[in-house]
């Protein structure tokens, strides 16, 4: 059958009982009708996944112990049959050989940030999806966002002249209280170097940051100087980091992280100041964009207006302007986006990296760098570190 004659296959790694992020990908993949989940292995805890299988109505015969046994069994399949791409949604520290199974096995990948445990498998993970030339799809959800993806085409186009100062800031209390020591699952594997890397906050939260700015300004972070701290007794990661950024086109840059910022939800911002004018943006009031040309009135974009929203903008809309859309709508215009490249490729007609809508394996070894380098900046003194190296 024809792929874009059926739903796509989705399987999932991760994403069991207890996990939040598990569910956020499944409504995701779900919402336009497009992604039907067959297969889990949910948990290294296989009475989870079956558990977790069972709520999800899955065949139990599709349910996995491990990921090995999942990505073997699955390639075995009859090609009407197997999963078209895995999901997966588990702690940093196992991202990396799940991935690998998987690509190994000739199966699609969508995979949560940030991309690997350690920047070598980072750059080993880049040749092995050069090497199979499988899709592979990074879920920095915030990209999907309609106003996110105005944003950029109006800085890429020129319209607002060259980028001179970037300010982008994600900050959250979540971590403010020690969680983990009450057994909370996302506070524990967060807070643990041996699941989530040499970071904490810098990885979990600042890679959206920085990810978020290299895509809305077309720009990459060439050098950073980071500050990065530890308040609360017994953590051994960093709960909050300050940086100075400066840009491939001249710009300087500042981003904050934290998830110990008394009073912050899930604040996400990003400002950029151009020569020609202004754009700001904030995820926790997604449906409006302030935009600012020198000399003129202040304008306040709004998410469904065809009038003036580029069609990029504009065809990762579903309702009509005064509808808010937020959060779930741009995890799922990233699963859209990944299932148009799947399914090209399933018809033996791939599209070009470059020509993916979604963040890719590169953005996953960017993220990777700047971790990286803004644990060394800090480590070192708050020098001035180089992202690529």
């Amino acid at each position: 059958m024809d792929s874009w004659e059926r739903k796509l296959r989705m399987g999932m790694v991760g994403g069991g009982q207890g996990s939040f992020i598990g569910a956020v990908h499944r409504i995701a993949a779900a919402m336009d009708q497009q992604i039907e989940l067959v297969a889990g292995c949910f948990s290294r805890d296989f009475d989870n996944t079956l558990r977790t299988g069972r709520e999800l109505y899955l065949d139990e015969s599709r349910l996995y112990e491990t990921h090995e046994q999942m990505a073997e069994q699955e390639a075995a399949l009859p090609e009407d049959e197997r999963i078209d791409f895995v999901s997966i949604v588990t702690p940093n520290v196992s991202h990396f050989p799940i991935a690998k199974a998987f690509l190994e096995a000739g199966i699609h990948v969508v995979l949560d940030k940030p991309m690997t445990y350690t920047l070598d498998e980072a750059k080993e993970l880049v040749e092995l999806v050069e090497k199979t030339g499988l899709v592979f799809c990074l879920t920095h959800n915030y990209t999907g966002n309609s106003l996110v993806r105005q944003a950029r085409q109006m800085l890429l186009s020129g319209q607002m002249g060259e980028v001179r100062k970037v300010i982008v800031e994600y900050l959250q209390e979540f971590l403010m209280y020690p969680h983990e020591k009450e057994g909370s699952k996302q506070a524990i594997w967060r807070t643990d170097p041996a699941q989530s890397g040499i970071a904490g906050t810098i990885g979990d939260v600042g890679t959206h940051a920085f990810n978020l700015l290299e895509y809305v300004t077309g720009q990459k972070v060439v050098e950073v100087c980071c500050d990065k701290s530890t308040f609360l007794p017994d953590r051994k990661l960093d709960e909050d980091a300050n940086m100075l950024l400066r840009l491939e086109g001249g710009g300087k840059g500042i981003l904050t992280c934290s998830q110990i910022a008394t009073g912050e939800e899930n604040h996400l911002w990003l400002r950029v100041y151009a020569s020609g004018g202004a754009i700001t943006w904030d995820q926790e009031n997604p449906n409006y964009m302030p935009v600012y040309r020198y000399g003129e009135p202040r304008e306040v974009y709004t998410r469904g207006r065809d009038e003036y929203l580029t069609d990029e903008a504009m065809e990762v809309t579903r309702t009509p302007w005064g509808h808010p859309e937020g959060y779930l709508e741009a995890f799922a215009n990233i699963y859209v986006d990944a299932a148009e490249a799947i399914r090209a490729h399933v018809e033996g007609k791939p599209m070009r990296t470059e020509d993916y809508k979604f963040p890719t394996v590169y953005d996953g070894l960017r993220g990777m760098q700047f971790i990286y380098a803004a644990v060394d900046s800090s480590e070192g003194g708050s020098a001035w570190v180089p992202i690529e190296r």
